[in-house]
């Protein structure tokens, strides 16, 4: 099913959302995935913990969050796709972050990490019917948003967090 089939773009998450392609969403799961295995991770490495401002995530921590986001949303996809209609604790992002110690694992475990997590996903998003990807829950602050949305909140997500590098961090390597 196609981004443009979401019937209720839900707040907040619509920012990545529409930073997905409006395409099936098996192939913009796939694309992301392909987007994550193309990373300049040389150029990424160079940059070692540097970050454009005092508090900022490092690469590795992004990376980390981007893996970590995704198996939550998963989860609320599994939640939502099987009717379970009990309304979803938020996630604490930077608790997360600090808590998971990126800094200390190798790139290629990172990496081998989130290219899993994301074949994972496109099985687990392959195995639900369109009436399954319709099913929705309830999530932070109330937010109605479906199976369906999470496809595309995945690899927005990631190409969120992507641009963040490229504009902001990148920079740094000049």
């Amino acid at each position: 099913m196609n981004r443009s089939s979401i019937k209720q773009m839900p707040k907040y998450f619509d920012r990545y959302i529409n930073l997905a392609d409006d395409t099936d969403h098996l192939d913009a799961l796939r694309v992301g995935l392909h987007e994550l295995e193309s990373i300049p991770l040389d150029r990424w490495k160079s940059l070692g913990d540097a970050v454009y401002a005092p508090g900022k995530w490092t690469l590795k921590d992004i990376l980390q969050h981007c893996t970590d986001t995704e198996r939550v949303f998963a989860y609320r996809a599994l939640c939502f796709a099987r009717g379970d209609q009990q309304k979803l604790n938020t996630y604490e992002e930077d608790d997360y972050a600090v808590a998971a110690i990126a800094t200390n694992r190798t790139w290629e475990s990172l990496m081998e990490e989130a290219i899993l997590v994301r074949k994972s996903s496109i099985a687990l998003f392959a195995s639900f019917t369109d009436e399954m990807l319709h099913q929705s829950g309830i999530g932070m602050n109330n937010i109605h948003y479906s199976a369906l949305s999470i496809a595309f909140m995945i690899p927005g997500h990631q190409r969120w967090h992507f641009k963040v590098i490229e504009e902001r961090y990148l920079p740094l390597l000049k």
